[in-house]
């Protein structure tokens, strides 16, 4: 899950569960707000292992660091009490009112604990049990960015405030409205350009949907009675049930997979289903062979596929949409290519990898591409694609990342 979200989570959690106040109002700090920063701090403070990447440029950390100690079940406890002593440091010297450091430090658990299950309900795998174990459960529940998701941590927090007082209320309620159904179109927007487009029809629903949730509580002006803390408590409810529907969608996902694998006897060393952008309705399903990644995407709202129809068979339910990617035949390079240390690292990483070799000038190219991270677009190599290049006489000449063009 991408950090900010993580924070808004934290925020919301604080005042949904734990009294915390609205964290910029024009009043001095107190304990209520304090609650709520320490929530979304904590949220966050897990993904501050990229700092390190930043310092050493090592392309390679992003696989055997982030999302290890500071994503760990084990080291939970350390950070959050080391959390809360700097923060009973600060509001000692700024002489803050604050909960006591047991309280701190069960909060700032809550939030470390928040970040790292929002992490494992994404396809990126968290390496929850470092550094005991290196291994990376991995839920593929969510997309790793999920607006909706985001929305709906997010709403209940901007209609709490937009509530909180009966001055000016229409307007803030109305530009509340006019900014959420902008940044609507700037995420349809962005779909598109990576080749997850969203129907008109849905944004329009989205507009519809968010005019109802800002503006109707103003008739009459019954939300100036709703409480900050039942706001954020109805966002935290419908955040579980999205990720209860997430399951079951991938509940469904995984039958498909199985249905598919069964009608084409294949010979599956793994298989996955993962959300795919941009609804909980659309899943990309994955079937390691020994030979090759089958690959399918599936709309769990349209009408179901068959084999049968894709084959001319006449079935009613709809054509069966698969790709295959196959292995390159084994040959001395891509053998070479795999007893190097990096590919051997890309290799544990990877869940559904693909080898191709080719020959470019005069090189000999392998390439190694895990398919858990979608191709969205047919001009550009899948996100975690590393190539190796060797010269004629079998010298490495330069290995890396295939970085979009």
């Amino acid at each position: 899950m991408d950090t900010i979200t993580h924070g808004i989570a934290g925020a919301l959690l604080g005042k949904a569960v734990f009294r915390g106040e609205d964290m910029f109002i024009r009043r001095p700090m107190n304990r209520a707000r304090i609650v709520t920063w320490s929530l979304m701090l904590g949220a966050i403070f897990p993904d501050s292992d990229v700092f390190r990447d930043v310092v050493s440029h090592n392309d390679l950390l992003i696989l055997t660091w982030h999302r290890s100690i500071t994503h760990s079940l084990l080291c939970l406890p350390l950070f959050a009490i080391a959390l809360a002593a700097l923060t009973r440091w600060l509001v000692r010297w700024r002489k803050w009112d604050a909960p006591s450091f047991a309280a701190l430090t069960g909060i700032y658990a809550v939030g470390i604990l928040s970040h790292i299950l929002l992490d494992l309900v994404t396809s990126f795998g968290t390496m929850i049990w470092s550094p005991l174990q290196w291994s990376r459960p991995a839920w593929d529940l969510i997309f790793i960015i999920d607006f909706s998701l985001s929305a709906i941590l997010l709403v209940p927090q901007i209609l709490a405030w937009v509530y909180a007082r009966g001055e000016a209320l229409p307007r803030r309620a109305l530009v509340s409205w006019l900014v959420f159904g902008i940044a609507t179109l700037a995420v349809a927007g962005f779909a598109a350009v990576i080749g997850a487009p969203i129907s008109l029809r849905a944004i329009l629903m989205v507009v519809v949907t968010l005019a109802a949730v800002f503006l109707l509580p103003a008739l009459r002006s019954w939300g100036l009675g709703v409480r900050l803390a039942s706001w954020n408590l109805a966002g935290l409810v419908l955040a579980f049930g999205y990720i209860g529907g997430a399951t079951y969608a991938h509940h469904a996902a995984l039958a498909r997979v199985d249905r598919f694998a069964t009608t084409l006897r294949l010979d599956m060393q793994s298989r996955g289903a993962l959300p795919f952008p941009p609804s909980l309705w659309n899943w990309d399903g994955l079937i390691r062979t020994p030979r090759g990644v089958y690959e399918l995407r599936m709309d769990l709202g349209g009408q179901p596929a068959s084999v049968q129809a894709a084959s001319g068979g006449g079935a009613s339910a709809a054509p069966l949409a698969y790709r295959y990617y196959p292995d390159s035949p084994k040959n001395s390079y891509i053998d070479a290519a795999k007893r190097l240390r990096e590919v051997q690292t890309v290799l544990w990483f990877a869940r559904f990898p693909v080898t191709r070799f080719r020959t470019e000038g005069g090189n000999a190219v392998v390439e190694i591409s895990d398919l858990r991270f979608p191709q969205t677009r047919p001009d550009r190599p899948a996100s975690f694609t590393y190539q190796v290049r060797f010269a004629g006489d079998g010298r490495v000449v330069s290995q890396g990342w295939v970085r979009p063009r």
